[in-house]
């Protein structure tokens, strides 16, 4: 099976600061695979790499065997969570909209199809009952679900997520998490999901990038998220505790020190 995603001796740095060094990578259809770190570790960068935004300082990566290009069609890409100026004129369903034929210019040819497939991908999200509400009148949830819809437009081979669940609370996290798991494991799209957090989408994952201290760790999160790899990442105790399916982190460098949970308790870092 060809790789969606392919890296081999990829490097990446700003001025003399390394992000990563030599990272050897394939990531296959079907796969839900998490991005993990600190923050100015290198995660939405990877992400711009892939996009053809940002160019490796030495090696090469590959999409579906093929030099990446800005703009890929066979890219689709959920931002982190904005919300819109109350007043944006906008409605939901043509933000879908500009996901099916945004990039091109003039008049829409084919309407009557195009509409058929918007409405289509606003019932998979659930968004049919607000498809005509301004975007800048619906929560930050709803918002999230039609950006979710727009990058599907394409039915994309490669899906990817920069913090896509910032901000949701915990019924949103659970929906924006589902719709993305079907379309990684139930259409056969890769998924690269960057996050702070990864127990929203712990049944999820099939593997984790952990990047820390301008190294790496890559292996299934039972590999990865453990007291021992961690701590070897940040060369500082880090100790990890795992409860009832969730996983914490306890003792990050530089990091405040909070737990996220519906109660809100302070005990440690989540990730």
């Amino acid at each position: 099976m060809t790789p969606v995603v392919s890296l081999r001796g990829a490097s990446l740095q700003f001025g003399k600061r390394t992000l990563w060094r030599d990272l050897d990578l394939d990531i296959s259809p079907g796969e839900f695979f998490a991005v993990l770190g600190p923050n100015g570790s290198g995660k939405t960068s990877f992400l711009k790499v892939l996009l053809g935004l940002q160019e490796l300082h030495s090696g090469t990566v590959t999409l579906g065997g093929q030099p990446v290009e800005r703009g890929s069609r066979s890219i689709g890409y959920i931002p982190q969570q904005k919300s819109f100026a109350p007043d944006t004129p906008l409605r939901a369903k043509d933000l879908v909209g500009l996901g099916i034929d945004g990039h091109r210019w003039g008049l829409r040819l084919g309407a009557r199809k195009i509409n058929q497939r918007i409405d289509a991908l606003l019932e998979r999200v659930g968004a049919s009952d607000y498809a005509k509400v301004p975007v800048g009148q619906l929560s930050g949830g709803e918002q999230q679900r039609l950006r979710v819809a727009q990058a599907l437009a394409s039915d994309p081979r490669l899906l990817l997520c920069d913090e896509p669940l910032l901000s949701l609370d915990l019924h949103h996290q659970q929906g924006v998490s589902s719709l993305i798991n079907e379309q990684c494991h139930g259409k056969n799209s890769a998924v690269v999901f960057v996050t702070h957090e990864i127990n929203p989408v712990i049944d999820y994952v099939d593997r984790v990038l952990y990047l820390a201290g301008g190294r790496f760790r890559v292996g299934t999160p039972e590999e990865v998220m453990t007291t021992e790899v961690l701590s070897d990442l940040y060369n500082s105790h880090v100790e990890v505790i795992r409860a009832n399916g969730r996983i914490v982190v306890v003792g990050l460098p530089d990091a405040t020190t909070h737990f996220h949970d519906d109660a809100h308790a302070t005990a440690g870092e989540e990730l």
